[in-house]
C-alpha cells in the first residue's frame, strides 16, 4: 500500500463539508492507497455519511467509529492503528485537495529520495477549486538534506503538518502518537517527526484549500481551547527531552514554546474571551518564566514578536493586575477611536 490517508470526523455533515472533503479524497489520480475515516463520536449524521461511502469504495475507504470522544489528536491515533501505508497522510475534515494532491507529492518524495514532502495551500471560504489566498507553508531553503541549519529553520516555521505527507518510518519506529483529548495536537508533536527526517522535499504550490469558517478550531477562543493550546505546548518540550534535541535546539524550542504556550494564549484570551480571570492571566505567566526564566532574552523573540506586545509582556511579568487594567483601557481607547472612525 503507497498511501494511507487519515480522516477525525467531528459533526462535519452540515454545509456539505464532510461531502467535499470525501469527494476530493476518493477521486485522486493516485491508483494505490487508502483512506481511514475515523468518526470521533459526531452528534449528527456524519457517521452515515462515512459508511455510505465505505459501501461506495470498498477498496479503499475504511470507517473506524470511535467508542468514546477523543478530540483530533485521539481520532487520528485510531486512524494510525490501522494504517498500512509506506506514507501516511492527514487532512482535517472540512477541507479539501486537489485531484492530484497526493500523487504529485509521493512523485517528488521518490523522485527525490525525501521522507518528508510538503506544499503550499489557500484559504478559502467557499465550497469551490478556485485559488483563494494562497499561503507558502514552507520555503524552498528548507528542502533537501537536512541539516542542523534546516532543522532548526523547520521547528521555527513547520508549517501545517496536514499539507506534508511523512514517510512511515517517521511515525511508527516511536512510540509517541498524538496527545488526546485536546485540540492543537499537531503542536505538541510535529517537531518530533520533522528532525527524524533526513530529507524533506517542498512543492511551491497550492494543493490543499483550507476552509476557514466560524466553527474552525483557529477562530473559536474559550478558556477550554486556551488550556489546550497551553497542554500542546508543554507535550512540545516533554518530547524535546524525552527525545533528546531540548538541548541541541534551545533557543527554537523555547521561541515555539513562548509562541504557543504563552505570546498566543495571552493575547487571543484578552481579545477573544469576554470574563476574563485574573487567576488565569497570572498563571499564565508564572508558568511561562518557570519553563523559560529567559524568553524575553531570546533573540527569535526580539524578532518575532511585535514591539507593542513586547511592551505589554514586560507589563505582564511584572504585574498582571496592572497588565490586565493597562489591557483594558488600552482595549477601550481602540474601540473607541473605531467608532468615531466610523460615524466620520
Amino acid at each position: 500500500m503507497k498511501l494511507s490517508v487519515i480522516v477525525p470526523v467531528y459533526n462535519m455533515a452540515a454545509g456539505d463539508k464532510l461531502t467535499w472533503c470525501l469527494n476530493s479524497l476518493v477521486n485522486q489520480t493516485l491508483s494505490d492507497y487508502e483512506i481511514i475515516a475515523v468518526d470521533d463520536c459526531s452528534t449528527d449524521n456524519s457517521l452515515e455519511i462515512l459508511r455510505q461511502y465505505e459501501q461506495s469504495y470498498p477498496d479503499r475507504f475504511k470507517v473506524i467509529a470511535s467508542p468514546v470522544n477523543k478530540k483530533q489528536g485521539g481520532a487520528k491515533n485510531l486512524g494510525l492503528e490501522a494504517a498500512k501505508g509506506e506514507w501516511i497522510g492527514f487532512i482535517d475534515s472540512d477541507d479539501w485537495v486537489t485531484p492530484d494532491f497526493y500523487e504529485k507529492l509521493i512523485t517528488r518524495g521518490e523522485e527525490t529520495g525525501a521522507d518528508l514532502v510538503g506544499c503550499d495551500y489557500h484559504l478559502t471560504g467557499e465550497h469551490s477549486m478556485k485559488i483563494g489566498q494562497v499561503v507558502h507553508n514552507n520555503k524552498q531553503s528548507q528542502a533537501g538534506t537536512l541539516t542542523k541549519e534546516k532543522y532548526r529553520s523547520l521547528i521555527l516555521d513547520s508549517g501545517s503538518l496536514v499539507v506534508k505527507i511523512y514517510k512511515r518510518h517517521i511515525i511508527f519506529d516511536f512510540p509517541n502518537r498524538f496527545p488526546e483529548n485536546i485540540f492543537y495536537e499537531d503542536n505538541a508533536i510535529s517537531n518530533s517527526w520533522m528532525l527524524r527526517a533526513k530529507c524533506f522535499a517542498y512543492l511551491e504550490e497550492p494543493l490543499y484549500y483550507y476552509y476557514q469558517h466560524d466553527a474552525s478550531t483557529v477562530h473559536t477562543i474559550t478558556p477550554r481551547r486556551c488550556q489546550d493550546r497551553m497542554e500542546a505546548a508543554r507535550v512540545m518540550v516533554r518530547e524535546a527531552k524525552e527525545f533528546g534535541f531540548l538541548e541541541e535546539y534551545y533557543p527554537e524550542i523555547e521561541s515555539s514554546f513562548t509562541t504557543l504556550f504563552y505570546v498566543n494564549t495571552l493575547f487571543s484570551y484578552m481579545a477573544g474571551v469576554k470574563k476574563r480571570k485574573y487567576g488565569f492571566v497570572k498563571r499564565l505567566g508564572r508558568e511561562m518564566r518557570e519553563t523559560f526564566p529567559g524568553f524575553m532574552e531570546n533573540v527569535y523573540y526580539q524578532e518575532r514578536v511585535h514591539q507593542e506586545e513586547r511592551k505589554l509582556i514586560r507589563i505582564h511579568m511584572r504585574s498582571t493586575l496592572c497588565f490586565m487594567l493597562y489591557y483594558r483601557v488600552l482595549w477601550g481607547y481602540r474601540n473607541l477611536r473605531k467608532a468615531i472612525a466610523g460615524k466620520k
